[in-house]
């Protein structure tokens, strides 16, 4: 439409949401803060596991190479756990998000969808 939309009641025009205010407002940063703290760090450690296990993998030829049973060897597990640790890592991304981030910005959407009309 245009600059105005119309409401869902009868054609009335309403204000566009303010995303700059919203964007400016202690729950938006607040909500900003709680993901940075939690895939700064989570991001960081990931990428220094992954970066041992290619440093591993280049350098600790024997190490990587030493059996644990059968012909599994160290460097195999290391690199299943990489599998695992980003399931890991994704199932602790969404438990933080669906107990932290949603409920947050559910609140600014409504706010933002209540301050328009």
């Amino acid at each position: 439409m245009t600059d105005t939309d119309l409401d869902d009641s009868g054609g009335q025009p309403t204000a566009p949401p303010d995303f700059v205010a919203v964007q400016a407002s202690p729950e938006f940063a607040e909500l900003r803060n709680r993901l940075r703290r939690f895939i700064f760090p989570m991001t960081a450690l990931f990428l220094l596991w992954y970066l041992g296990y290619v440093l591993l993998g280049a350098y600790a030829h024997d190490f990587m190479g030493t059996e644990v049973f059968g012909e599994v060897n160290i460097g195999l597990l290391l690199g299943l756990g990489q599998f695992v640790s980003t399931f890991l890592i994704t199932g602790l991304y969404v438990r933080f998000a669906n107990r932290e981030l949603d409920p947050r910005a559910a609140a600014l959407r409504a706010e933002l969808e209540g301050s328009g009309s």
